[in-house]
């Protein structure tokens, strides 16, 4: 399910009820036909990643957020990660996970573009490393696990 979110007060208590879940936030507007275009696939990853979140932002109904997150462009995909959106130093200790186990890839933490394949690689990028980081010790957890497994574990 895309959560939608309206205004500062709806995304921070969304951000605190995904607890250690991943959370994917969408800007994006009603006129914009890449939006349009992407939110179908969003919503069939919403369901098929259990265990990551999804959200959506119109930034002409909302006008503080898209403000406040820095959206020039739409549309444009935020993660986040235990209420802070994922930042540089994030990307730090995640790049430091992800190169010891062998799983390279450019690390970014937000994107513009209606490209489905690039935020699905990033959302199982992101639920390796976080995984990996909060739970396991990256000298313990092959990149080659199913990320089924995943979402089970942090369940748990």
């Amino acid at each position: 399910m895309v959560q939608i979110i309206k205004d500062k007060d709806e995304l921070k208590t969304f951000l605190k009820a995904a607890g250690c879940k991943l959370v994917v936030v969408e800007f994006s507007a009603k006129w914009c036909g890449p939006c349009k275009r992407i939110y179908p696939l969003i919503r069939a990853m919403s369901l098929q990643y259990g265990n990551v979140m999804f959200a959506n932002v119109d930034v002409d109904d909302s006008k503080e957020l898209a403000q406040e997150y820095h959206i020039n462009s739409v549309p444009t995909f935020q993660m986040f990660k235990q209420t802070q959106k994922v930042t540089l130093f994030s990307r730090l200790k995640r790049a430091t996970c992800c190169y010891g186990n062998g799983f390279v890839s450019e690390p970014i933490f937000e994107f513009c573009g209606a490209d489905a394949q690039k935020l699905e690689a990033k959302i199982q990028e992101l639920m390796l490393c976080f995984y990996d980081l909060h739970n396991r010790g990256p000298s313990q957890l092959s990149h080659t696990m199913p990320l089924r497994r995943f979402s089970r574990d942090c369940q748990r």
